[in-house]
């Protein structure tokens, strides 16, 4: 056992702190050291509360760099957050219920979520924000457009790799499929993203956004029976959510526009 240095000047314990802190790989307790504990000076803080102050300080900067990189994995287009939302321009939406989801007990059980309305009514934002949500709470997520996703699976399956795409993508926590039902799919795109779907059946969770009713799905999965699979496999213990067909987006920029004229 090594002997406690003792007699440190206050340089030399600040550069001990330092090396000690790389050597560790405690970069948030290396950076907030001073600053800490000149705090816990003038505060007279106990040895236990200081040191209690310098860990929490490493674990929640820890975990804030945890949620960025899931973030980041999921791919994102870009930033959006429930805050942002604006409820009242769109009343179709309950607060409630958006919040509910937001606790992502629905992704912790592997059940789906469907958003359904017409375009600029809030879907993918609530799609990409819901996603963020489980991704800070831990969970992991990936975000895609659904033509992305039945392309990447076609050249899988052109170069013999679709069992290992599949497979990537049945392992996330939360799979995020948007603009489903904006463009038909033919029979073999479906029937492979029929497969990602059965893959992740009651094990991890589904989100998916839409412009077409369930009953406009036809014009998607032009197979009525392979359709009535797919809606089944996004619907069984899910949550619909109807965004309606008034677009805040349009009303948006139809305010603006008065407001300039």
């Amino acid at each position: 056992m090594s002997v406690p240095h003792r007699g440190m000047t206050e340089q030399a314990a600040q550069a001990s702190i330092d090396q000690a802190c790389r050597m560790l790989r405690l970069p948030s307790i290396r950076t907030a050291f001073p600053e800490l504990a000149e705090q816990a000076t003038r505060k007279q803080m106990s040895y236990l509360g200081f040191l209690a102050e310098l860990l929490l300080t490493e674990c929640d900067d820890r975990a804030r760099r945890r949620s960025e990189r899931r973030i980041k994995a999921a791919q994102f287009p870009r930033d959006k957050s429930l805050r942002a939302f604006d409820f009242d321009a769109n009343p179709n939406i309950d607060p409630a219920t958006i919040h509910t989801l937001a606790t992502c007990e629905w992704v912790k059980k592997g059940q789906p979520l469907c958003l359904i309305g017409d375009s600029g009514t809030g879907k993918s934002h609530l799609l990409i924000a819901l996603g963020t949500e489980a991704a800070m709470k831990g969970y992991r997520v990936r975000y895609t457009l659904a033509t992305k996703l039945v392309n990447e699976l076609v050249e899988a399956a052109d170069e013999k790799v679709l069992a290992k795409t599949v497979a990537r993508y049945g392992r996330v926590d939360l799979l995020c499929i948007d603009e489903l039902g904006y463009m038909e799919l033919d029979r073999h795109g479906a029937e492979l993203l029929f497969q990602v779907l059965t893959e992740r059946e009651e094990k991890n969770s589904v989100a998916i956004a839409s412009n077409e009713s369930f009953s406009g799905w036809t014009r998607t999965f032009t197979d009525p029976r392979l359709c009535a699979a797919i809606v089944d496999r996004l619907t069984f213990a899910g949550n619909i959510l109807e965004t309606g067909t008034d677009s805040y987006r349009l009303a948006q920029t139809r305010a603006r526009a008065e407001q300039a004229s």
